[in-house]
């Protein structure tokens, strides 16, 4: 969204594929297309060989931009539409297999950096603030916040 703001009517967003570019479901891209378009912003995507002929002496006359682009268009919805679903399946795939791992025994989750959490409680108990103690241990403001309510609840 940042890329967006900064960007101004023609620049052009090249991607490598359309999936880089979105993952969102189906109304979230419309949001995201229709901003683009409101912005006349130009997608070129490697994955998508037509996107890159508006640009030069191709297509040589306004009829010809009009079709290429509405071609564009129904293309980059297609790519959409298959990268939220390939998305979507990667992750049921990985859903079931972590399910199969737990039901084994094999899979545990990410454990907590006990070093940190530590780390953590000593700079509470010495009175920094929550920023101060992010910065100082490497984590995120919210890592702290949230090893500072577990502490809490265990005390």
């Amino acid at each position: 969204m940042r890329l967006l703001d900064e960007s101004e009517s023609g620049d052009v967003l090249l991607v490598e594929s359309i999936d880089r570019l979105t993952r969102l479901s189906p109304d979230d891209w419309k949001t995201l297309v229709a901003s683009i378009n409101e912005k006349g912003i130009s997608i070129v995507s490697l994955d998508l060989p037509t996107s890159h002929l508006t640009f030069g002496r191709f297509p040589s006359d306004d009829f010809m931009k009009t079709i290429l682009g509405a071609i564009n268009n129904m293309f980059l919805e297609i790519l959409a539409a298959s990268a939220y679903k390939e998305y979507r399946e990667r992750e049921r795939k990985q859903k079931e297999g972590i399910q199969k791992a737990q039901k084994n025994g094999l899979y545990h989750g990410r454990q907590p950096d006990l070093e940190s959490h530590n780390r953590i409680a000593s700079f509470t108990e010495a009175g920094f603030s929550i920023n101060k103690t992010a910065e100082a241990v490497g984590v995120s403001r919210s890592t702290v916040i949230r090893v500072r309510k577990t502490l809490q609840n265990s005390a």
